[in-house]
């Protein structure tokens, strides 16, 4: 049973080491399944990322960025470089 949500959760995951998490709205309805693939793929592209939080604008550097999560998954996007269905194995395990 797949629970509907009003948001999405984006943690970054930093060269450095750091993460940081953000809750950004969901802007497109499901119905909207091939502008969703377009919009990934094209804030993909972009070197810097701009989130107006309510308090404050977080500018990132993608160039800084070696990971980035999505809670939930966003299971519309299809096509070309996407592993649909794909499972965790192991966690990542950092090296110290």
């Amino acid at each position: 049973m797949q629970v509907e949500t009003e948001h999405t959760q984006l943690t970054f995951h930093y060269l450095n080491g750091q993460s940081e998490s953000f809750i950004v709205p969901d802007a497109l309805e499901d119905d909207n399944r091939h502008d969703m693939r377009i919009e990934v793929r094209h804030i993909l592209q972009k070197d810097w990322w701009i989130l107006n939080l309510a308090e404050q604008t977080v500018m990132i550097n993608v160039a800084n960025v070696t990971k980035i999560e999505v809670k939930p998954s966003l299971t519309q996007l299809q096509g070309e470089g996407i592993f649909a269905n794909a499972e965790r194995v192991s966690a990542l395990n950092r090296v110290r």
